[in-house]
């Protein structure tokens, strides 16, 4: 069987579990089983720490595995990096008390840093050539300040609302843009059929969540303007209706633009827009 690891717990564990049951997989635990078999895709979902995941899948010992980005660069890890996943966005960044006007290329040996990534902030610190101190904690970095631990952390940062609560702000550009993402080990893992099914089932769970399809009713003469409003993805679908020149008019069109494609094809004259959701597709 195919094994894929997904995230047990976390940020990263509800999204996870569901794009997999969105591309048709048995992945759903009834409990705190550490791992659900589907047997008619020969397939089988191991739960593991997120932290871990890059690790085994670099090993061969886990095919595939879903986690995060900044934990796969952390890892050290040798994977393959399959696809973004969009969920899970976050920054990793330095964030220091309010009233610091600390930066990180002001840095120095004397500089504490807290954080429970050491590989990304030491591999950072290295490339801006600065010799702080490196703090290793297991969570729950924002107290440290507070504490008398450190002047500095260095964490995963999505809405902000943590460290603000802890008197703290951002510093610097974000060390590091971060999401889900699929890895596999590198070497043969993307030839095998299963693996290559569960990637192309999720990319296109992805790619309906980021478009819809338009459909409307057109007078023909207005047909080249609103090509170049919805153009599709190779082009439009368009069928002449039982109404001299009237056409009726299909297309994708990115989630994000609906309402100004709206507002763009009201102008010429078109009737009955409907937009409606994707479930999956396949570009």
């Amino acid at each position: 069987m195919l094994q894929i690891a997904l995230p047990n717990k976390g940020a990263l564990a509800d999204g996870a579990v569901t794009l997999a049951d969105e591309a048709g997989y048995n992945c759903r635990r009834r409990g705190r089983e550490l791992s659900v078999r589907d047997p008619d895709y020969g397939v089988e979902f191991v739960f593991l720490r997120p932290r871990d995941i890059a690790t085994y899948v670099s090993k061969g010992i886990i095919d595939l595995g879903v986690t995060g980005l900044d934990l796969t660069y952390d890892s050290g890890a040798d994977v393959t990096h399959v696809l973004d996943l969009g969920f899970g966005a976050a920054r990793f960044c330095y964030a220091a008390p309010k009233s610091s006007d600390l930066t990180p290329d002001a840095f120095t040996a004397d500089t504490r840093i807290a954080t429970s990534y050491d590989t990304l902030v030491r591999r950072d610190l290295e490339q801006r050539g600065a010799d702080a101190r490196v703090i290793s904690l297991d969570g729950a970095v924002e107290i440290s300040i507070q504490l008398g631990v450190a002047d500095v952390i260095a964490d995963v940062v999505q809405t902000g609302r943590t460290i603000d609560e802890a008197g703290l702000a951002t510093i610097g550009a974000p060390i590091l843009n971060t999401e889900a993402v699929l890895v596999a080990q590198n070497g043969h893992t993307m030839e095998k059929d299963a693996a290559q099914h569960f990637a192309e089932r999720v990319k296109g769970i992805i790619v309906a969540r980021e478009y819809v399809v338009v459909e409307y009713d057109l007078p023909e003469e207005h047909l080249p303007e609103a090509r170049k409003i919805t153009p599709g993805i190779e082009s439009p679908t368009v069928s002449p209706l039982n109404k001299d020149g009237w056409v009726a008019v299909k297309a994708m069109i990115e989630r994000e633009s609906v309402n100004a494609v709206m507002d763009d094809l009201t102008e010429l004259d078109a009737r009955g827009i409907i937009v409606t959701d994707i479930r999956t597709c396949r570009m």
